[in-house]
């Protein structure tokens, strides 16, 4: 069934809608750490598992329609793999922001522009055009700026070295997750079927975690999981679900660039709830990524992976 093609201003509105839905995870994930006073592994990979498993959850319901119009068996594939992909990016951008600061981890993890590109091009052959190109280079230029200006040893930020890691390794990871949910639903899946088998594979392959690292999860403060619960509605549900629907109707590499903008709004929250000023090196960051997402963003934002 061919679906109808958005108009530009619904493309932009889901755009923007889940830019500042995703925008807030890492500071709701700092503020679940601050209620429960633990950054430890165990406590950050329960974070990980319940925000996955409670959005499974709220999915069950949807099931209904994955098993009266059952995917493909190449969309599984893709689904399930998608959904290991993004179970290890939450679980390694999590943990990283036990180590290092909102603006250095939500930099490094949407630097995945470069790797979305670069994987689109290796396996599928897709082609950046010059000013896509340009406007990467400029952004990724600026997201090095804001990453780069928060490494020093502070209360925020432990171990920069360790938490950057992990946070390139969560960019890694989800640009997998965006390629493989665009592939799961190019071969007839539904948006709502591939998050509900994808949100669910994630869940699985994170719930015996944090038992493993030893973390109990009913032994911390109710503000704790009222900011779990926050996690999963706001930046899983809402933010997660908009990209994921977007991937139909937009190049993943222009999507992952607009996401650039993540680290300015969570660096923003962060110095308003928990004093962490960005340096200069932060704003002038921020002015190249949106100088990057203008050269590049705007004027393909109808531009669809498949041509429609």
């Amino acid at each position: 069934m061919t679906l109808p093609r958005p108009t530009r201003w619904q493309l932009a509105l889901v755009l923007v809608g889940g830019l500042l839905a995703v925008s807030t995870a890492a500071p709701l994930v700092r503020l679940a750490m601050a209620a429960a006073s633990d950054r430890s592994v165990g406590f950050s990979l329960l974070l990980a598992a319940a925000r996955l498993t409670l959005a499974a959850l709220f999915l069950l319901p949807q099931w209904r329609t994955v098993a009266t119009h059952p995917p493909t068996k190449l969309a599984w594939r893709y689904a399930i793999a998608a959904g290991f992909a993004l179970a290890i990016h939450f679980a390694v951008w999590i943990l990283s922001l036990a180590y290092t600061s909102v603006a250095a981890s939500t930099t490094l993890v949407t630097t995945n522009p470069i790797w979305v590109a670069l994987l689109s091009w290796w396996i599928w052959g897709e082609t950046l055009t010059r000013r896509t190109l340009g406007g990467i280079g400029t952004a990724l230029v600026g997201a090095v700026l804001i990453g780069w200006g928060d490494t020093q040893i502070t209360a925020a930020a432990s171990n920069p070295l360790l938490g950057n890691v992990l946070a390139l390794i969560g960019a890694w990871a989800v640009s997998f997750y965006l390629l493989l949910g665009r592939e799961a639903q190019r071969h007839g899946v539904g948006i709502g079927s591939y998050i509900t088998i994808a949100y669910s594979t994630a869940a699985i392959a994170l719930l015996p975690l944090p038992f493993l690292a030893q973390a109990t999860p009913w032994q911390y403060p109710l503000p704790v999981y009222g900011y779990i619960l926050l996690t999963t509605l706001i930046p899983q549900l809402i933010g997660h679900t908009s990209l994921n629907w977007l991937v139909r109707w937009v190049a993943p590499t222009l999507i992952t660039l607009v996401i650039l903008f993540e680290p300015v709004i969570a660096s923003l929250l962060a110095w308003f709830l928990f004093a962490e000023v960005p340096s200069v090196s932060v704003f002038l960051g921020a002015l190249l990524i949106l100088l990057g997402v203008a050269i590049s963003s705007f004027p393909r934002l109808t531009t669809t992976p498949d041509g429609n």
